[in-house]
């Protein structure tokens, strides 16, 4: 039985779409993998919480924790408390740190992989005054994390692009904290495309200055670096800094438009992962992955290519919404019941935008039941005034 949907299209007509058959995924993981591959997780509102949404966070922790299982199932570790789950946008320090603590609970019996972010975020902009203030913030954070028995992600700092002055400014920070951590951290370059807050980090607006610096700080201390996380949408960025890194520090890719062959990898070697995109498309990347581990890139790429299309859809400009579409397909594919974020950001895209998801991921083979999909896409229309049914 075909199942067909009435989408809008750009000239405010409706087209009759047919949605395709589910790929039907493996729903674990059945085999060690030869890339360390990090989700970074969404968190699942609570809708029906009595706050302010635009002010005060609500969680709704069982679902949260569910998500969390999914991705540990398929082989997946978590990349906890990032910019995915709404932090620096809605998410505040005290509920990260809460999630942080709740996810590690719930790693602890299943042996599931966790890297928690720490940054600076609790900090107010405008009362920072130093690079002083910013190690004092990163250390609180750090702290707190590794209180917990937390493996740290050492987040980008507004607070340090904010107050700092020169690449030397980024390199005391840097090796003060570096210096300090119980257990190897990965370090996040976050690109100005997901935060404009972030414009000039490492002291320049210059990326190849920028490179130099960061691969400076890097690899002085490559003992306490598991990795770095590069989220700047530059393949040839990545690489160029992957080939610079002491062999001890793992290059993970963050970029969301060119991830398939930059884990792929080349001649000059390959990239491991952490990406807000495999919360999205979570059983075709572990798919892919397993594949790719048992030596058939002709599988791996096969599997991922479709999903390239949807990632670059739902991290365009403006990038830092991306938030919205990851929510809106674990809404589709029955991870929540509800498309209801944080600060109320599932406004943050327009109906056509949404559309576009849903018939990426459609040709992806990533709903997992199209005729749930497909009845929650046409409720989603029904509030924005459109019949899709």
């Amino acid at each position: 039985m075909s199942l067909t949907i009435r989408l809008p299209r750009p000239d405010r007509t409706l087209e009759a779409y047919e949605v395709a058959p589910a790929r039907g995924f493996p729903g674990r993981i059945t085999g060690p993998l030869n890339r360390v591959a990090f989700a970074a997780a969404h968190v699942v509102a609570d809708p029906l919480a009595d706050n302010d949404p635009w002010l005060t966070p609500a969680i709704d922790w069982d679902r949260t924790i569910a998500f969390r299982d999914h991705l540990w199932d398929l082989g997946f570790g978590v990349a906890e408390a990032m910019d995915t789950a709404q932090r620096g946008m809605g998410m505040d320090w005290p509920a990260s740190l809460d999630l942080i603590r709740r996810s590690l609970d719930a790693a602890k019996p299943r042996g599931g992989l966790v890297f928690s972010g720490a940054g600076t975020d609790h900090l107010a902009l405008e009362d920072v005054r130093s690079v002083d203030d910013v190690i004092r913030a990163y250390e609180e954070q750090v702290s707190a994390v590794e209180a917990l028995g937390g493996r740290i992600i050492l987040m980008a700092s507004r607070a340090l692009a904010r107050v700092a002055r020169s690449p030397e400014d980024y390199v005391q920070v840097y090796s003060r904290i570096l210096s300090q951590v119980r257990e190897p951290v990965i370090i996040h370059w976050l690109g100005d495309m997901f935060d404009p807050a972030l414009t000039g980090y490492w002291g320049t607006r210059d990326l190849d200055a920028a490179m130099d610096t960061a691969v400076s700080i890097i690899n002085d201390h490559a003992a306490k670096v598991d990795g770095v996380k590069i989220s700047l949408l530059d393949k040839d960025k990545e690489i160029a800094i992957r080939g610079r890194l002491d062999p001890a520090v793992r290059m993970y890719t963050g970029d969301d438009f060119n991830y398939a062959e930059l884990i792929a990898g080349d001649e000059t070697g390959y990239s491991h992962a952490l990406l807000g995109i495999f919360d999205a498309i979570a059983p075709a990347a572990s798919a892919a992955l397993a594949a790719l581990a048992q030596g058939d890139s002709a599988s791996f790429h096969a599997i991922l290519k479709p999903t390239v299309p949807l990632s670059r859809h739902i991290f365009r400009a403006p990038t830092r919404f991306y938030k919205t579409g990851v929510v809106f397909m674990a809404y589709l594919n029955g991870h929540q019941d509800h498309f209801t974020m944080i600060a109320g950001q599932e406004s943050a895209r327009s109906t056509l935008h949404l559309t576009e998801i849903f018939k990426l991921a459609d040709k992806a083979g990533l709903l997992r039941d199209p005729e749930r999909a497909m009845r929650r896409m046409a409720e989603v229309l029904a509030v924005r005034g459109i019949e899709a049914t």
